[in-house]
Parts: C-alpha cells; sequence; structure tokens
C-alpha cells in the first residue's frame, strides 16, 4: 500500500502524452495544445481609433478654440482613403483606421458641429485615443505554447491571429466497465439483492468533463470468462477504468483476470480512506485505473487519480489545488490513512464544516459536500477553528 503522493507520481511516470491531430478552430474549445502558436497576422492591422470622434492633425490645434474643416468619415471596416490635410478633420468610429496625416482623435464629447466645420478645445497631445497597429501582438509572435487549454478566451485570441487550424492533442478515449453480478442498468427491473449500476454514467460525466471521450463497455459479470471479454472490448481505449471488482472474494476475478491476460500492476492499494482498493496498471498497450465499488470511494478517488492520468494524457498540465479553511466544527484524531472528509465550504464566512454521514456508500453525501477536507494519515483532533487544507469538488 502506497502514499496518495506516491500513487500520483506513479501515474505521472508511467503515462505519456497521446499524439496530435490538426483540428479546425470552430472544433476545439477544451482541448489542449500539442505545440506552440504563432500569429499569421498583426493586431490591429492598422492604427484604429480608440473613440467615436474626430481625427485630427496635432499641429493644427492652436492655443485658443481651434475651427475645421471636416472631411468625409472613416469607419469600422470602411476606412477612408483620402488623405487629412491642414486644418481639416474627419469623422471616425471605435476601431475604424486612422486616415493618412492624421496623428489624434479627439472625442466627439468635446466638439461642437456646425455645418461642415468643427470646433474643439481638446489640447491632448498626438498619438491620444489612438491604438498603434501592433499594439496587441505582431505577426510571428508566439501567442500560445504547447499544453495550453483553448478557453474562449485564446480561442478569440487566435482567431484575430488568422490562425484557422491547430495542432492538438487527441483527446483521450476512455473505456468505462462495471463489474459486479449484483449491477443492473438503469430502468431495468431489479431483483431484491440487486443495485442500480449508479457509478458507470457518474463516471462517464467526469471523464467529459475533464477533457475525454468516455465509452461506455458494460457490466462484467462475475465469470472469469465475461470478465476477459470485457477487458478485450476496451483494446481500443487509451485508458481502461474499471469500477468495483478489485477486492479478493471468490466472485471478484478482475484482477486475476487482468494478470492472465498480461496485465503489469504498478500499484494495488493506496494508502487513503475513502478509496484504499484503487489500483493502476497497463494491459496491451492501453492503461488501466481501478476504481473502488462505493459511490464515494469511487468518485473521489477518480477526482484525485483519474482527474491527473487524463491531465496527462492530454498534455496538460494539472496539479490537485488545495486551499486553506476554518474548520466549522471539531474533528476527532485520524487513522493510519489519508482521510478526505465530505464537507461543506461556506466562502462567506471562509468556514468548513465537515458532513454527518462519511459512510463510503452513501451516495447522497456526496452531492451534499462541496468540498473535501484532506486529513493527514495520524492527524491528531483538530478542534473548531482550526485551520485546515480542502479541495473544492467540481460540482456547486
Amino acid at each position: 500500500m502506497i502514499s496518495l503522493d506516491t500513487a500520483l507520481r506513479t501515474l505521472n511516470d508511467h503515462i505519456q502524452t497521446l499524439g496530435a491531430e490538426r483540428v479546425p478552430l470552430s472544433a476545439a474549445a477544451g482541448r489542449i495544445l500539442a505545440e506552440p502558436v504563432t500569429a499569421l497576422r498583426t493586431q490591429p492591422p492598422f492604427a484604429a481609433s480608440a473613440m467615436d470622434g474626430y481625427a485630427v492633425r496635432a499641429s493644427d490645434l492652436g492655443g485658443g478654440d481651434t475651427c475645421l474643416t471636416t472631411v468625409g468619415e472613416s469607419a469600422a471596416g470602411h476606412a477612408s482613403s483620402r488623405p487629412l490635410g491642414a486644418g481639416e478633420a474627419m469623422r471616425i468610429s471605435t476601431g475604424a483606421p486612422i486616415p493618412s496625416g492624421a496623428d489624434q482623435v479627439v472625442i466627439q464629447e468635446n466638439v461642437s458641429l456646425q455645418d461642415d466645420r468643427i470646433q474643439l478645445r481638446d489640447r491632448s497631445s498626438p498619438g491620444n485615443n489612438i491604438r498603434p497597429a501592433g499594439t496587441d501582438f505582431r505577426a510571428g509572435d508566439t501567442l500560445l505554447t504547447q499544453g495550453d487549454p483553448l478557453t474562449p478566451a485564446a480561442l478569440s485570441l487566435l482567431a484575430s491571429a488568422g490562425l484557422t487550424e491547430l495542432c492538438l492533442v487527441r483527446r483521450p478515449l476512455v473505456a468505462i466497465l462495471s463489474t459486479g453480478d449484483e449491477l443492473v442498468e438503469p430502468g431495468e427491473a431489479t431483483r431484491p439483492d440487486q443495485i442500480i449500476n449508479s457509478l458507470a454514467p457518474a463516471v462517464a460525466a467526469m471523464v467529459q468533463n475533464w477533457g475525454g471521450v468516455p465509452r461506455y463497455i458494460g457490466i462484467a459479470r462475475d465469470t472469469p470468462e465475461d470478465v476477459r471479454n470485457k477487458i478485450a472490448d476496451a483494446s481500443e481505449a487509451d485508458i481502461l477504468v474499471t469500477i468495483g471488482g478489485a477486492s479478493v472474494g471468490d466472485h471478484d476475478h478482475l484482477r486475476t483476470v487482468f494478470k492472465e491476460m498480461g496485465g503489469q500492476t504498478y500499484f494495488e492499494k493506496i494508502a487513503t480512506k475513502p478509496g484504499k482498493p484503487t489500483w493502476f496498471g497497463s494491459l496491451g498497450g492501453h492503461w488501466v485505473l481501478g476504481l473502488p465499488g462505493n459511490p464515494v470511494s469511487a468518485m473521489v478517488m477518480a477526482l484525485l487519480c483519474l482527474k491527473p492520468a487524463l491531465a496527462r494524457l492530454s498534455g496538460t498540465r494539472h496539479e490537485t489545488v488545495f486551499v486553506t479553511a476554518e474548520l466549522g466544527s471539531a474533528l476527532p484524531a485520524n487513522g493510519p490513512r489519508e482521510t478526505f472528509v465530505r464537507a461543506r465550504f461556506d466562502p462567506a464566512t471562509g468556514l468548513t464544516s465537515p458532513l454527518t454521514n462519511q459512510d463510503s456508500s452513501a451516495a447522497s453525501a456526496l452531492v451534499a459536500a462541496n468540498c473535501l477536507i484532506r486529513r493527514p494519515a495520524d492527524a491528531k483532533a483538530a478542534p473548531k477553528g482550526a485551520s485546515t487544507e480542502i479541495v473544492l469538488l467540481d460540482h456547486p
């Protein structure tokens, strides 16, 4: 049995980033760059007005009120080709190109218009209210680097730089396998000794939220043959996530069949509560992460182990972020395993209060929680008001 930190290092050491593919910008949201991206054009591509007003020549502005003759308009998308001469002003809108000869924009609030002449009192310096060409970036500038996620802001940046196609890390294909004779699919009739397979849709949703492509391959019944067939069905996946079946009981064949098929195990248990049965290995060129069968255990370990594994496959930088909070109620001394306590964090007060129900099979407790309190192994009792580390959950 190894610590969580050692388990995460093991995942990181073994899992390699997937290959790259070309993807249209329009389909790149949330994806990860496989290589740096440079601008194909300068932004803004021309000197542009930052305000609505009049383009003028600073040399025409005297010591008192100044009168200038208006000579047309430069609008966004409709630049004027007429150069600005002495004693002239041109109407201009925000984002429009600065006409040749102009070196200043006077905002319209500082101008009085009468017929084709304006009177102005602005005494600002040349360059005022003008965005020079290239103030955002220039052609050839590196805009984003390998491993950067394509957020909405990043997509806007790349679109403005003239990019239409990007080299991205391939999204991980994640096979999801549930195990156990006690399971039936949602919507199917249950016997008194059966339960609904509630974890597969939850894990699939997490995989999708974390950038993977989930592929559910069903329930492996408690026979070596069915377990073997279901594992074989996952041969095209980058990583197989199994749920349950990791114990050593007479009806738990997953680990035995995995080894018989040539699987290699890198760790078998993690010293955490919940989540002790979590295991990791490889088989036939893809990775295998085994999650516990209890709902809370599976979802907590998916957050702590599967999410970093998918980040590694996707080529992105990921580290579980722990923040400091104040305990809203006391906690008893901890046992020999690192423990993650379901809790509610109140951002208004900074207080984190543990939930009463900490049963690893109680899915309702995880829905009620919005954070996990991280308790080190053998931690002493913590009084109300003590500082503690928490990790915020993805859902509200």
